[in-house]
């Protein structure tokens, strides 16, 4: 006898799921690194030349997609080609991470480059960036900028470069910190941060400004 089956077991071919697909993140990171101009050594140089601050192996590794042992060879020969090329620039690896340095010989002109870009007059930008670092200081570029309520990436350099403000270490997450100099100071008539205007009182305080922070890179 013929077993007949039951039409509710059957399953309805429009109801069967849909094989998943990549989502566009997905999509969007798988390449191979080795298809680009110049390959994994020309890739780790583009992602050098746009860091701010020192970036680990590890995450060179995961942004490549390659592993730690290849970033690493990579890396090692790129500091030993730019010693051999007698470039003007090194790579240096400083609590763990890897960033671009203008090399020690060169510090004569790269500071004499320095010294007269101070005679140009700051931007607004820049003054309210500055302004931010010394009644908040030590703080983190993320804070500042949730402070402006603008990305304060390049303003931050041109600080750098006018020796206004330097880099006072690590906070949270690594983040690096960044307080006022002797230099800025100097320009500003005063001889010690206590002589600035009470101004402090009226900025958010360091957990709304995490908080803010946080906001703006979801």
């Amino acid at each position: 006898m013929t077993e007949q089956t039951d039409p509710a077991q059957v399953p309805d071919p429009a109801e069967a799921p849909e094989p998943d697909e990549p989502d566009e993140a997905e999509q969007h990171a798988r390449f191979d690194v080795e298809a680009l101009p110049g390959g994994a050594r020309s890739a780790i140089e583009a992602v050098l030349m746009v860091v701010d601050e020192p970036v680990s192996d590890v995450a060179l590794a995961a942004a490549l997609e390659i592993t730690v042992e290849q970033v690493r060879g990579h890396l090692t020969d790129l500091e030993r080609e730019y010693a051999a090329q007698q470039r003007g620039f090194t790579l240096r690896e400083i609590g763990g991470g890897w960033r671009v340095y203008s090399r020690p010989e060169h510090a004569p002109v790269v500071e004499k480059f320095l010294i007269d870009g101070q005679q140009a007059r700051l931007t607004q930008a820049s003054l309210e960036t500055l302004a931010v670092i010394a009644y908040k200081q030590p703080v983190s570029r993320a804070r500042v900028g949730a402070v402006r309520g603008v990305n304060v990436d390049g303003v931050v350099r041109t600080l750098l470069a006018r020796g206004l403000i330097e880099e006072r270490g690590e906070g949270d997450g690594g983040a690096i910190l960044y307080g006022t100099t002797t230099y800025f100071l100097q320009r500003m008539g005063i001889s010690s941060l206590d002589e600035l205007p009470a101004l402090a009182p009226f900025l958010p305080e360091a957990d709304l400004l995490d908080e803010i922070a946080e906001s703006g890179r979801g």
